[in-house]
């Protein structure tokens, strides 16, 4: 596996690191897309919590936003989202049972 895609998955990895961020991603997968109000509705969270949240998946590229104004509209990259289970399922593809192995 190369270094980059190592790095990738370590980076996208942290993003899932936290409970709420999965959550987020979760309510996300569900919809076409949304703005941000119907999210902090979704979550019992502060405001600027949820957009911390929302800018670790951005920067890790598991979702996107748009600007509509005055509101931004977020759902899943479905480009990236792909190329991220593509990178998970090759980690996990590589292990290989061995006899005796503990």
């Amino acid at each position: 596996m190369k270094i980059e895609d190592q790095e990738l998955i370590a980076r996208i990895a942290k993003a899932l690191g936290h409970p709420t961020r999965v959550a987020i991603l979760l309510f996300l997968a569900k919809q076409d897309s949304c703005f941000f109000g119907d999210i902090h509705e979704e979550l019992p969270i502060a405001k600027a919590t949820v957009s911390q949240h929302l800018k670790e998946l951005k920067d890790a590229g598991l979702i996107q936003g748009e600007v509509e104004a005055p509101k931004v509209r977020y759902c899943i990259n479905k480009e990236n989202w792909e190329n991220t289970r593509n990178l998970f399922a090759s980690l996990f593809n590589i292990y290989v049972e061995k006899n005796g192995c503990c």
